[in-house]
């Protein structure tokens, strides 16, 4: 049975391009969904890499959920925005 495979890409403070660069490989080595999420100051950063990743692969992805909220980390409820992606073949 044929079950896809996802990773997940922390956003943070690299440049923008750096995460754009890791999916376009990931797709490359077979990844199948990949979530990019962003925490706190990172969310709307994690949505330009989402743009960005549009932009360079256009109707190959496809957005496929977009998941909010908040998780505790190191002690402290961190709000989060989760962007799923599927490659479409």
């Amino acid at each position: 049975m044929y079950s896809p495979t996802t990773k997940i890409i922390d956003i943070g403070r690299r440049p923008i391009d750096d995460y754009v660069f890791e999916a376009i490989v990931s797709f490359q080595e077979g990844i199948d969904n990949i979530i990019l999420k962003g925490r706190g100051d990172f969310i709307s950063r994690a949505i330009d890499v989402y743009w960005a990743l549009k932009d360079r692969l256009g109707n190959s992805i496809e957005l496929l959920d977009i998941e909010i909220g908040s998780e505790r980390v190191r002690g402290r409820m961190r709000s989060y925005i989760a962007l799923k992606i599927m490659r479409k073949y």
